[in-house]
């Protein structure tokens, strides 16, 4: 079984009152930690420590910025004592130790558990506590970012996640064999720049199994889905599962 739950699905703008994009596997999975991370977590009801690994996609913002306050829930409010476990691209350990210890000083110190990075890795298959992943590099501001989507075995279930790109032939390669892809479609229009639209989309569907279900996120409206066969627009806190 496979169930995701989504914290938001807005692009960086917050369009329309949505929250920025994030979703849980099985609440144990985690993708991406925007800024809203702790207080959607709460308010799902969410248990903090059952989360197990958190994917990062890039390091744009909206994308890890929570991660301090999340750290400094399990110092202050919530006891952890397993290993929270982080994927990212190359410096990730750097870049979100040292973003939170700007926030919050004492965030880094120790804390009854151990945060462990693992770098993506394109080409080859990764494991991290007892799952495995693949990475693939995606196509979202090259000149300044190594973006990365993630193929993810969940059980018996896969998830796959293009995190933010541009249309390029690694998204294909990502949804091979996924029961879900959750898939940047920034507008509501077109496609392009530097993420995807219904355009898209519309092309995506052609080409990837009709099983896939397809899950739209990273928003900036309400995108017209009608005659896409299996492709669902993220709601704030929808859930939606695959047995």
């Amino acid at each position: 079984m496979l169930e995701l739950t989504f914290l938001g699905s807005a692009n960086a703008f917050a369009t329309g009152g949505r929250y920025w994009s994030s979703f849980l596997a099985n609440g144990r999975y985690l993708f991406d930690a925007p800024p809203t991370l702790l207080p959607h977590l709460k308010q799902l009801g969410t248990p903090l420590t059952d989360i197990e690994v958190v994917f990062l996609s890039h390091f744009h913002g909206d994308h890890f910025m929570g991660m301090p306050f999340l750290f400094l829930e399990y110092i202050y409010m919530t006891e952890r004592r397993d290993d929270l476990f982080i994927v990212g691209p190359p410096g990730v350990e750097r870049k979100i130790e040292e973003f939170a210890q700007q926030c919050y000083p004492e965030v880094t110190r120790e804390a009854g558990y151990r945060r462990r990075y693992i770098e993506a890795q394109p080409g080859a298959d990764q494991y991290v506590n007892e799952i495995s992943f693949r990475a693939f590099p995606m196509n979202h501001v090259p000149e300044t970012l190594e973006p990365f989507g993630y193929r993810v075995h969940v059980g018996d279930r896969t998830v796959a996640y293009t995190g933010d790109t541009m249309l390029c032939d690694e998204i294909l390669e990502l949804a091979e064999g996924a029961d879900a892809l959750v898939l940047d479609c920034t507008y509501c229009e077109g496609g392009g720049p530097e993420h995807m639209g219904i355009d898209d989309v519309r092309v995506i569907r052609k080409q990837v199994a009709a099983e896939t279900t397809i899950i739209l996120t990273h928003l900036n409206g309400e995108p017209d889905v009608a005659g896409l066969e299996n492709v669902i627009v993220a709601a704030d806190f929808g859930s939606y599962r695959f047995d």
